[in-house]
């Protein structure tokens, strides 16, 4: 699975091209392609500007060599690469898993190229198997998973160490066990209004193209919007 993830990584830094303000995706496939950016810098002399979606890439950002600006410096990305939980026939997406999901979707929309890479297990016909991320402020949390309960989502707080995990903005994360999410949209916009929550992995209408890494080799599938 590693060897998929680094290939679908691999193959999406050549999207990267000198000058671009690159959006820095997190995640085990998205380390791959950070990995590769750092070194063209290194070897082939390329020259962009980063930015990142968490703390952990922007510490192996650093690492690396990788120039970095905030999303607040610049007016727009030009390419983003970066992980998907799951991703639907429709392009839509669970991200999330890693807790990353709001630095994620801010970059995100911001991004004129947006690609993500997964290996071939991602790729499903309904979301919802993979728990969906919900990130909420902790003021009010515990009324939130109430809520979340008597609605019948099955809502469990995310844990780290034996405690509740505290994203990079200081929020928790509920995940919804939901099984199946047949409409994304009108369930991403139901989550979107309730007072309480910051951001959801729902990511609907954004991506551009799938790079999809598997036994039989690469495929890049786009988007026709």
């Amino acid at each position: 699975m590693e060897k998929l993830k680094k290939i679908a990584g691999v193959r999406a830094a050549q999207y990267v091209k000198n000058g671009m303000t690159v959006g820095l995706g997190t995640g085990s496939t998205a380390y791959y392609f950070v990995e590769e950016i750092g070194r063209r810098i290194q070897e082939e002399g390329l020259q962009i500007a980063g930015v990142t979606t968490s703390s952990r890439t922007t510490a192996q950002a650093q690492e690396l060599g990788i120039p970095l600006k905030s999303i607040d410096e610049v007016d727009y990305v030009d390419v983003t690469v970066d992980g998907a939980d799951e991703v639907d026939p429709h392009f839509n997406g669970i991200k999330g898993g890693g807790g990353a999901l709001l630095m994620e979707k801010v970059v995100g929309i911001q991004t004129k190229d947006y690609i993500w890479v997964v290996d071939e297990s991602k790729m499903v016909d309904t979301l919802g198997a993979f728990k969906l991320p919900v990130e909420v402020v902790q003021y009010g949390a515990e009324r939130l998973f109430r809520e979340f309960e008597k609605k019948g989502y099955k809502p469990s707080f995310r844990e780290h160490d034996g405690l509740r995990f505290v994203t990079d903005m200081k929020n928790f994360i509920i995940d919804l066990d939901l099984g199946a999410i047949p409409d994304p949209l009108a369930f991403g916009n139901m989550l979107d209004h309730q007072v309480g929550v910051v951001e959801h992995g729902l990511f609907t209408g954004m991506a551009d193209r799938v790079i999809v890494a598997g036994q039989d080799g690469v495929r890049i599938l786009e988007a026709h919007r």
